[in-house]
């Protein structure tokens, strides 16, 4: 969406112990494709830190209610405070000034670092603690996905040329990368093709 508003791209991948890291290997390829000018990749392992069955051998939740008001234990404690860190530190060196982070806030787990007042709020700290911001420099944060649905989302990506068969959603694939299919992501993204009216490329395989 922001290369069709004609932004030049660099994009940032983050290791950070996902059990999913078959995700890594797709946004290599998505990198590829969108044609980036570079692509980072950072290992930070949250392992460590832990509080998250997506960095631990805890189980996945499967078959849950996704419109539960319960933080799932597929929450990565501040992940998206640490993304966007990272990203805010590469733009400042880069002189870059958009930052771009794809969360959602409708068809969601109920994370709070997906929420518009979490974005906003970013925005606010980025220009208190960086020198390019204290020097006047705005740093914004943009995330056009937050307020679509999955099957929207699925839609402007198609309108754009996107190959979703380059994508990765589930938390929890099996060895071979094919999705568990009862995660929430992976029944997020199957409601989201549905309602679109599409078939996933990934289950055609």
């Amino acid at each position: 969406m922001v290369k069709a508003e004609g932004f030049a791209l660099c994009a940032l991948t983050v290791q950070y112990g996902q059990r999913h890291a078959r995700e890594i290997e797709s946004a290599r390829a998505i990198a590829r494709a969108l044609g980036v000018e570079r692509h980072l990749e950072i290992p930070i392992d949250l392992r460590a830190i832990g509080g998250s069955s997506l960095t631990s051998t805890a189980d996945v939740p499967r078959g849950r209610d996704l419109a539960s008001a319960e933080i799932p234990s597929t929450y990565v404690p501040a992940r998206n405070t640490v993304f966007l860190s990272l990203a805010l530190a590469w733009a400042e060196a880069l002189e870059a000034r958009d930052i771009v982070i794809g969360v959602n806030a409708l068809d969601y787990s109920g994370y709070p670092d997906c929420r518009p007042a979490f974005i906003h709020a970013f925005e606010s700290l980025a220009a208190l603690a960086t020198r390019a911001g204290v020097e006047g420099a705005k740093f914004r944060v943009h995330a056009p996905l937050i307020a679509l649905t999955k099957s929207q989302i699925i839609r402007r990506g198609l309108e754009l040329g996107l190959d979703y068969g380059l994508t990765h959603s589930c938390y929890d694939p099996s060895s071979d990368g094919r999705p568990c299919g009862t995660c929430d992501s992976c029944k997020l993204r199957a409601r989201g093709f549905a309602e679109a009216g599409m078939a996933d490329p990934l289950l055609l395989r």
